[in-house]
């Protein structure tokens, strides 16, 4: 298959909804007697038939997640460079059309987030910009990474889409994966959400994660963000995008993350919304249909369900993060992307892992290197 529109245009967005209302019971008991389970048994999984089941799903999930991951969970820091942007888009507090300080970290400015996160513990650092190409383009992006590759075991970014020649040149020069979300995979929603800029076009950003497939990156993150569309139809999407990438590009590794629309100075309010037991419930569906994803919470989600989620198929998790730049160390009037709702410091988040019988691991072979022979 040439690239995964190819496969995506075969499939309606309404009849993928329908066929997921339309499972019953059945094919759920069906699904969690399964060890390797198909797109179909993810859809029952994800249906309204499988709320009396989430129980059962959950246990599952938590057992699968410790088989794989054992009693660890990974730690990882956001730490946002810039909130300039030339999009339009309806539910984020860096859109063009909000009168907001903007705000692009300087050299002396990053190194000085990063003392602070370091000092913290964190080996992990996902890098966020607002969709800027002039400002926080690929010179800016490869300069950052360069900075900073010293400090950090994996450096992640969640920037606008590049082309592949891009992404080459930053995984030349240090970058460890990449986080895209779609936003939604509904077309049309996709248009009235994202009205201007480069990030209106929808096809270029379904595309990326080919691009870097065929870059070589070590880690693609996906995701729907929850609210702009029916959540079910959306994590469907997700899932189909998921198996075609790890048929396709079977080398790279793989993560999903769910933020659920938050807060912020626009005021989108959810389309459709998904609560507590809906997350539950998805997040055990991922874990169950694979047992090897990567699954990450930000602290967009509350103290009180992080606390609960981290035993259920959670295998990194964020703390303390701030959305604006220069957040962490800098008196700074630049406003957040959203909301933050898990307020509590890494030494309290950290503490409630270990309290639940968890290792924190701040970087990936940290386990690997305490196994070796002195």
């Amino acid at each position: 298959m040439h690239n995964f529109k190819t496969l995506f245009d075969t499939y309606n967005w309404d009849s993928s909804l329908k066929s997921i209302f339309n499972k019953t019971a059945a094919h759920v008991t069906q699904a969690l007697a399964k060890e390797k389970l198909d797109l179909e048994d993810f859809k029952a999984l994800i249906s309204p038939a499988a709320t009396p089941f989430l129980e059962q799903m959950a246990q599952k999930s938590s057992l699968l997640t410790k088989k794989r991951f054992g009693n660890t969970i990974q730690m990882y820091a956001p730490m946002y460079l810039s909130n300039e942007c030339q999009n339009i888009c309806t539910y984020c507090g860096f859109s063009m059309t909000n009168k907001i300080p903007r705000r692009t970290l300087t050299d002396l400015e990053i190194l000085k987030e990063v003392a602070f996160l370091k000092e913290k513990g964190y080996d992990h650092i996902l890098l966020v910009t607002g969709e800027a190409n002039k400002i926080v383009g690929v010179a800016y992006l490869k300069k950052a990474i360069q900075l900073i590759r010293s400090q950090f075991s994996n450096i992640t970014i969640e920037v606008q889409p590049l082309d592949q020649e891009e992404y080459e040149l930053l995984i030349e020069h240090g970058l460890y994966a990449v986080l895209v979300y779609q936003e939604t995979y509904h077309r049309d929603e996709y248009k009235k959400h994202h009205p201007k800029g480069k990030k209106s076009n929808f096809d270029y950003r379904l595309e990326t994660p080919d691009r870097l497939g065929k870059a070589g990156v070590h880690k693609i993150g996906l995701g729907a963000l929850f609210g702009l569309e029916d959540w079910r139809a959306d994590s469907f999407f997700t899932a189909l995008h998921l198996r075609y990438l790890q048929k396709t590009y079977w080398k790279t590794k793989y993560s999903i993350s769910f933020p659920r629309l938050r807060p912020h100075s626009g005021g989108l309010e959810p389309k459709v919304e998904m609560t507590d037991t809906d997350l539950v419930q998805l997040i055990c569906a991922f874990r169950l249909f694979d047992e090897d994803i990567e699954l990450s919470m930000s602290t967009r989600e509350s103290e009180v369900f992080r606390n609960h989620i981290v035993q259920l198929g959670t295998t990194s998790i964020s703390a303390a993060s701030k959305t604006n730049p220069g957040g962490y160390t800098l008196e700074t009037e630049s406003l957040e992307q959203f909301e933050i709702s898990d307020e509590r410091s890494t030494e309290e988040v950290v503490e409630m892992l270990k309290n639940q019988g968890l290792e924190v691991v701040w970087k990936d072979w940290s386990q690997f290197e305490a196994r070796q022979p002195s």
